[in-house]
């Protein structure tokens, strides 16, 4: 058998197929959680337009209110996208190509999710108050998002990488 190692000889004494299975598992625990609310928020978006007070917004409203629902429809694709495409390739004997294809699937879902809720926050704070504040408190959101899903583990990744596995960098 064939033992696949992390980067420079780091990582887990693992075939390749068992690695394959153990990402393919991380992967769908992490999509089962963004799945949930994605098609929750999308749920909540499909009923606004049979409210009365849909036709009372003015133009430029609708026009975020549709933009929203087109990318919660493309999130919502690109999130369920991971485990049809499993469901496709199952029993193909390529798991590893499938796991990496549906992780790129992911990432584009996890960031059509970023903008999904930055547009959705945008029209739920331009309909609840017409200050011009709305534009900074959603750009202050966004980069909240930002911070917790890309810079944070961008940092841990760059700080602990020359690590050897589980032992923590500390300073000195």
């Amino acid at each position: 058998m064939t033992e696949v190692h992390g980067s420079q000889g780091r990582g887990r004494d693992e075939t390749e197929d068992e690695r394959a299975d153990r990402r393919w598992t991380d992967l769908i625990q992490e999509v089962r959680v963004a799945q949930t609310g994605v098609q929750i928020l999308f749920g909540f978006l499909l009923t606004v337009v049979f409210t009365s007070r849909y036709e009372d917004l003015p133009q430029t409203d609708k026009t975020i209110y549709i933009v929203t629902v087109v990318l919660g429809a493309a999130t919502t694709g690109a999130l369920v996208g991971p485990v049809s495409f499993h469901r496709m390739v199952a029993g193909r004997r390529i798991k590893p190509a499938a796991v990496e294809w549906a992780s790129r699937l992911t990432v584009v879902g996890l960031v059509l999710l970023l903008v999904t809720m930055t547009a959705a926050l945008l029209l739920v704070l331009r309909v609840a108050t017409h200050d011009e504040y709305v534009p900074w408190l959603v750009g202050c959101v966004v980069l909240w998002y930002l911070l917790c899903w890309v810079a944070l583990p961008a940092w841990i990744r760059r700080r602990y990488a020359g690590d050897e596995p589980g032992r923590r960098h500390t300073r000195e």
